[in-house]
């Protein structure tokens, strides 16, 4: 007897000190996941012909070049263009006065600046900061998604429902969702760099190669957990609004906010979403907005999913009271 409360208590010594161990890596750990679920076919296939260790090694390589190259777009473009920001807002007060706005409306600008300016301006600044932060996100990542690809088989053996047809359903649920998500991530964000390059284009920002080069970035960054596509047309609005643009830089943040990002996060993923889940959309949303709210950026894809397989658990009761009474 006292050698089982001395075993449980050292258990739940040891789980606690792991999840303040893993704590501060839950987004790397959550998103190492979600890339080896997407990887493990390739995984599979090239597994065949060069063993899993090698196989799972070439994925991490590729991983780490792309994680290097988003690095160096970071420190050589994202980082001194959030500089250059900061210090624009702390002016913003004279770029707002010579705009050619009646009195009302650049009163009213002025009073919504300097209500959200200190919250912006910190905001920038720890980015500014972020580099360090990012390149450990980046090993822990790196190191999850090996660990979740050479171990796969033995993580599957965890599972104790091969044969429990309920917990089966509950499963493909959360697997088809999980897959929806995956494919709504994929399709939108290409179609956000197409729009940022013809945003940049249309608004005259900048050159087809650099409107192009914005594209991309808008793309690349859309898959980081750290950043979003808002910032791409953030930065060219600055940039406007630093030129004597005024209306254009009004513009084509509309322009992104609605189209690029965050609007169509929360109006077409859910589209897309519910379409491949078979799933309500107005679910889908609640799930989003909720996730993001109580995890951040992880909880657009933990939401839906935790939602799902509640309405499949649901049904699943259902079934059984039902069962129960005839």
């Amino acid at each position: 007897m006292r050698s089982s409360i001395v075993f449980g208590a050292l258990g739940a010594v040891i789980l606690i000190l792991v999840s303040l161990t893993v704590k501060p890596f839950f987004s790397s750990f959550f998103f190492a996941f979600v890339t080896a679920y997407v990887l493990s076919p390739l995984h599979t296939k090239l597994s065949g012909r060069f063993g899993e260790r090698q196989s799972a090694l070439l994925l991490i390589f590729v991983l780490l070049a792309g994680a290097v190259v988003l690095m160096i777009i970071l420190i050589y473009t994202l980082n001194p263009v959030l500089n250059q920001a900061y210090v624009y807002l702390q002016d913003i007060d004279s770029l707002i006065s010579r705009a050619p706005l009646p009195k009302s409306i650049s009163d009213a600008f002025l009073g919504i600046y300097h209500q959200l300016a200190p919250r912006v301006q910190e905001y920038i600044l720890s980015f500014t900061f972020s580099i360090p932060k990012y390149i450990l996100q980046v090993a822990a990542y790196l190191a999850f998604v090996y660990y979740f690809l050479l171990h796969e088989k033995d993580i599957a053996k965890l599972i104790p429902f091969e044969s429990d047809e309920k917990m089966k359903k509950i499963l493909y649920r959360g697997n088809l969702t999980l897959q929806a998500l995956i494919k709504a991530w994929l399709l939108l964000n290409i179609a956000k760099g197409i729009l940022m390059t013809i945003g940049f284009i249309i608004f005259d920002v900048s050159s087809l190669p650099t409107a192009i080069l914005a594209g991309i970035v808008t793309i690349l960054f859309s898959f980081i957990p750290l950043f979003e596509g808002w910032m791409v047309w953030l930065a060219g609005s600055i940039y406007l609004l630093n030129s004597g643009h005024f209306i254009r830089a009004i513009l084509l943040a509309a322009y992104g906010a609605a189209l690029v990002s965050p609007l169509p996060d929360f109006t077409i993923r859910p589209k897309i979403v519910a379409k491949e889940a078979k799933f309500d959309e107005t679910l889908v949303l609640i799930g989003m907005i909720g996730g993001v709210w109580a995890m951040g950026l992880k909880g657009l894809i933990i939401g839906p999913i935790v939602l799902n397989v509640a309405v499949e658990m649901l049904r699943e009761w259902q079934k059984l009271n039902r069962a129960r009474e005839s």
